[in-house]
Order: C-alpha cells, then structure tokens, then sequence
C-alpha cells in the first residue's frame, strides 16, 4: 500500500525528519508530472509560485521545491515571506499553473508543510494528491538545456497582496484601535501594513520573527498576551493571527475571546444586510458550536454543516456557490475576496462592521450565545482505529444517552496531527468536561500505541 503523505492541509511533519529536502524535492517533481499530464500545462511554459512562513526550515525546504519544479520545467517565482493566502492570491492575479505554500500553519517551528495549490489559488482535490503519491521517484524523461525552469525572484508579491486586502474594505477604518498579534509569522509583515493602510491606529505584538520564535506562546493557539495589550492599551479590539495567517480569533476591548463561530455569525449578518450572502446560507462544520446554528437559524440563515478541515467547507462552497464560510478555529473564507481562509481579511471586515455599525465587537457577538464546549486533545493513540473501536463507540453512546438531547459528541482524529480530538457541548461546562474527560480516557486505554 503506498504511504499516505497527505492530510488534510497539505503534506505536514517534523522539518528535516519526516519532511526532508528530498521529500519536498520528490513531491514537487511528482506534482509537476501530475498536473502537466491533467493538461495544465497544455500549449505554453508553465510556472509557479512559492511563498513560505518564518520557520528556518523553510529556507531549505524552499530550495527543495525549487528544484524540482524547475528540474522538471517549470519556471518559479519566489514570493518570500507571504500568508498562505496571499500565495494563494498571487496564484490566481499572476495565472500561475501551481502555487507551493511552505508551512505548518499553527504547529510549532520544529514542524514544517507543504501545501500545493492548483490555477485560480484552489486546494488540489483528493484525487491529484493521490496522483501525486502515486507518481513519486518514479523514472522520467528530464529536460535539458533550455527546457529546464528557471527562476526569479518576485519583489512586488507582498505590495501586490496588501493592496489586494485594503482594496476590499469600503469605509475608513479610521479611529479604531487595534492590537494585532502576528505570531512570529508570516503576517509580521503584511498584517499591520494591511489594517495601517485601511486606516486603523495599530499596534502589531509577536512581529519580530527570527526563524525559530513562531507561534511560540502567541498567536491564535495563545490569546493571554494578546488579552493582556488590548486591556493595556485600551485597545477596541485584538486579533490573533497563526503562523500563515490562515485564520484569526479576536478578543474584544474587555478581553473576552471571539472564536471563529462568533466571527463568522458576525459576518454572516453583515453579508445577508448589504444583500451579498449567496443563497442566505453560511458553511460551517460539526465542530460549529449548537448556539451558532441557533442564532444563525433565528436571523434567517441557512447553515451548511461539514466535516472538518477548510478544504471541506471550501468544497461545499464552491459546489454550491456560497460566499461565507469558516470554522471554529478563526478559518474564514470569503469567496468574493479570496480562494482559501484568510486571517488578515477576516480582521479586515470584522472592522469595517464595526466601523459601519458604530457597535463594539462584544455587541455584535452577542448575536450568538456559546452553549459550553469542552475539547480534550489525546495524543500517543493510534488515530486510525478511532471510528472502528467498538468500546469507544459504545462509551459515546452510553454519554450520549445521559445527556439526552441537551448536548451533543464529536470524536475525530486530527488531520494534521497524531491525535485524537474529543469535543463535548452540554449545559455546563462541568457537564461537558466531565463526559469530554471520560471519553478520553477509554480512547487513551483502547487506542494506545
């Protein structure tokens, strides 16, 4: 059976252990050969675009998949230091044939990931990745002299993709005062450049990245210090980017945490007022808290729930025509302003809401009240065998019974990580902490390694 290489955002593992230079050189060959033969390339000289977060990995993975993408013909642009989305972006502005985001998005600096993105700035679906796998270190024919790709450096790409971001903001988001936590990453740069230019006073937190200092204590995975400088500073609100500025959570100007769910309701409400929410329908996931649905429910909202991982909210978007979706976890996408889950726009229009409304981020989120969530992460198990193990199933059922309707289970494995995640809504939060508790301990006995 050929190995699996790729979850569900892309190939992820430790930089230099499971994720080698030959690894990345490989798949970026393999990728080449895949889309050249789906007819991509057909009839000119194809090229790429490669972008990368601040991990020091990513400087050689980066030459890695600059390599093989030119030893195989195809001419690669260097964006640098860019978002995930804004390779996605230039992907799709430039007419590139492939964009090559290198990252680990919320992981810690020792991992590293590669994500490849097809023409438009679209995730490649299920079935070229698996082509991909298929096709790699297998023999072929190498170009030669003038047919190999070459490669130049791309000096606009951050200008052209903040631009992008002000460009979609209508009002001035003048007097507003923001903390923006740029977790060491990606955004360090683009992120304040973006809400400065769009008229907030901002101060950036975490923007001083060094190769080694990403998402470590900050970002969206690690809100206190951003609490803490919005209370400190007075600020009218915060937001916390993760290290590819995929997604972003925000904290209001008392410190209380807005999630994803209550970002989106936000938005969603926006869209439906000004006439632009496709199909009066938002996409979310089951990891969508029960009070999101609700209050969507009650302002006249459809909810498309998926399962998780942007890519399936992105998929039910774009099969359907959606412009609105996201998940929990600060993943937003706004499909009339980009391809994937963009953290910088997400603050971006979270702003221009309240710039619109004159209403505080506390006000417009209490549009939904959380029912308590509890998610308990279990790691060392073998995920594999989480939806197979007829002990766990039945534990799920016999919790499921005792709450009686009045909240709900969801046990998955990660996509991204060798975990086990167990979330559990109920009434209380001891409620919930309790079942979530239980539950994982019979998945840490039945699952261990």
């Amino acid at each position: 059976m050929t190995k699996r290489y790729f979850g569900t955002d892309g190939v992820r593992g430790l930089a230099n252990g499971d994720l080698t230079a030959e690894l990345a050189l490989d798949l970026s060959v393999a990728a080449a050969h895949v889309l050249a033969e789906a007819g991509e390339f057909e009839g000119h000289r194809p090229f790429a675009v490669v972008g990368r977060d601040t991990r020091v990995s990513g400087e050689f993975l980066e030459a890695a998949v600059v390599a093989g993408l030119a030893s195989a013909g195809v001419d690669v642009h260097l964006l640098g230091v860019l978002p995930t989305p804004g390779v996605a972006y230039l992907t799709d502005t430039l007419g590139a044939d492939l964009g090559v985001m290198l990252s680990a998005s919320h992981n810690p600096m020792p991992d590293n990931g590669i994500k490849f993105l097809a023409r438009g700035g679209q995730k490649l679906d299920d079935a070229l990745e698996m082509a991909i796998e298929e096709r790699l270190r297998e023999e072929w024919q190498r170009p030669q002299g003038g047919g190999v790709g070459r490669v130049r450096a791309r000096e606009d790409a951050l200008d052209v993709y903040v631009g992008h971001l002000i460009s979609t903001v209508e009002r001035p988001l003048v007097g507003i005062r923001v903390v923006l936590d740029c977790a060491q990453g990606a955004a360090s740069e683009a992120g304040p450049r973006a809400l400065v230019g769009a008229g907030a006073d901002v101060t950036a937190i975490h923007a001083l990245p060094d190769g080694v200092n990403i998402n470590d204590g900050c970002g969206s995975t690690h809100l206190d210090s951003l609490r803490e400088a919005v209370l400190k500073d007075g600020a009218d609100v915060g937001f916390a980017l993760d290290g590819d500025a995929d997604r972003c959570l925000a904290v209001d100007h008392e410190g209380n945490v807005v999630d994803g769910d209550q970002i989106l309701a936000v938005l969603a409400q926006s869209l439906l007022e000004q006439g632009r929410l496709a199909k009066d329908t938002v996409v979310a996931t089951v990891m969508s808290n029960l009070g999101f649905v609700q209050a969507m429910r009650e302002a006249g909202i459809g909810v498309r729930q998926t399962k998780v991982g942007d890519r399936y909210v992105l998929e039910a978007m774009k099969v359907s025509g959606y412009s609105l979706g996201g998940e929990q976890s600060g993943h937003v996408i706004m499909s009339d302003h980009a391809t994937t889950g963009d953290g910088i726009l997400t603050a971006l229009h979270v702003l221009d809401r309240m710039a619109t409304t004159g209403r505080s981020l506390q006000d417009l989120a209490s549009v939904m009240t959380r029912l308590p969530q509890v998610l308990v992460n279990v790691p060392g198990v073998d995920k594999s065998r989480a939806d197979e193990d007829a002990v766990v199933a039945a534990a799920v059922a016999e919790e499921e019974a005792a709450l009686n309707g009045s909240g709900r289970i969801l046990l998955r494995p990660s996509g991204t990580e060798p975990i086990v995640r167990v979330m559990v809504e109920a009434p209380t939060e001891d409620q919930a902490r309790g079942v979530a508790e239980r539950l994982a301990g019979v998945v840490r006995q039945q699952l261990a390694l």
